[in-house]
Parts: structure tokens; C-alpha cells; sequence
């Protein structure tokens, strides 16, 4: 601890420290998003309505964007503001997920929360004869059968989808599906919303 009167408090020195760190981390997230998503410097300028060169410069760290800035580069990487001014390492970054026999008392949700990711998966399973109509929604649905099979209507075609088999389609498709089999369907299904 320090004898000196006029310097600032371990807990003020740490809190600054603190921030220091997560503005310092905002240039490496964006550049890293962009990379991602395949977009230029350019690009995301564009769809952000800022300058390229403000974009280069928070990348680099050469200057701290306004939150009007940061809020327009958020908004580009289709991820909420608070991405860029959390802990530079979240300490759960991941989501893990055990279902197990869960599943058999109902659909379980296998994916993280909606505020930090666009997919969203269930594990289900369909006794023979059950039926679901699928929600119709802007972007894609992904249907894994795990065992058993799955009849699956997408705008009027139909398809048989056995154990080992995936039916990828628009979710703005009307869908349904049915378990015409004689044992228990168990799926995983995985929607990806538009951006």
C-alpha cells in the first residue's frame, strides 16, 4: 500500500485498469468481426455510416469510438453494443449443454442464450404418429435425425428423412413434420434467423 496522501486508491487504480482494458479491446473485436463476415475496411464503413478512416483508426486503437459510432459499427456486425465493452475474455465464452434422457420429456433447448447468438438449436423427439407444424420465420432451419424417421413437408414436397439424415431449407417455407415411423424420431433442429 502506498504512504503517499495524494495517490489514487489500489480500487481506483484497478477499476481504471479495468477500463482501460475493455476500451483497448474494442479495435481488436471489430477487426475481428469484420474478418469474419469477409467485409473490408470499406464495407463496413459503408453500411455503418462512418468513415473509413474512423473505422481503421478504432481497429488500430488509434482513436476511441462515440458511442453514436460504435452503436452504427454494432449495428453493421449484426451484434449488440455490448459485445465490444465486455471483458475483453468472457469467462464463459461457451455454452455447454448436457441433454441426455432430458430429451425425452420434451423438446430441450441445446443452444446458448438469443443476446449473444443468432442460432438457436432444440433436441426433440416424435413418437410415431405425432405431428408438428414448424414455425415460419425469416432465415433457416436445419433438421438432424438421430434415429428413427421423419416425414417433412416443405412447400409442398415431401421428403423421408431417416437416421443419418439432414433436410436443410428456408424457414419462411411452410413446414411440417411427422414421425410416420413405427419407432420413437428423436431430431435436432437448428434455426439461423436473417441477420
Amino acid at each position: 500500500m502506498s504512504t503517499d496522501p495524494l495517490a489514487a486508491p489500489d480500487t481506483a487504480r484497478d477499476a481504471s485498469a479495468g477500463w482501460e482494458a475493455v476500451v483497448g479491446s474494442i479495435g481488436p473485436k471489430v477487426r475481428a468481426l469484420r474478418r469474419e463476415r469477409g467485409l473490408t475496411l470499406q464495407q463496413l464503413a459503408h453500411a455503418a455510416d462512418v468513415s473509413t478512416a474512423s473505422v481503421h483508426k478504432v481497429e488500430r486503437g488509434d482513436m476511441v469510438p462515440t458511442v453514436t459510432t460504435l452503436l452504427k459499427i454494432a449495428g453493421a456486425l449484426a451484434v449488440p453494443v455490448r459485445f465490444f465493452v465486455e471483458d475483453s475474455e468472457p469467462t464463459h465464452a461457451a455454452v455447454h449443454t448436457r441433454f441426455g434422457d432430458a430429451v425425452r420429456t420434451g423438446p430441450v433447448v441445446i443452444t446458448g442464450p438469443p443476446d449473444r447468438f443468432r442460432s438457436s438449436g432444440t433436441v426433440a423427439r416424435l413418437e410415431p404418429g405425432e405431428e408438428r407444424p414448424g414455425l415460419r420465420r425469416a432465415g433457416e432451419t436445419l433438421l438432424v435425425v438421430l434415429e428413427g424417421r421423419l416425414d417433412v413437408e416443405v412447400a409442398e414436397a415431401r421428403y423421408v428423412v431417416a437416421a443419418g439424415e439432414a433436410l436443410h431449407f428456408p424457414s419462411w417455407l411452410e413446414h411440417r413434420c411427422r414421425n410416420s415411423g413405427e419407432t420413437t424420431a428423436e431430431i435436432v433442429a437448428v434455426d439461423v434467423p436473417d441477420a
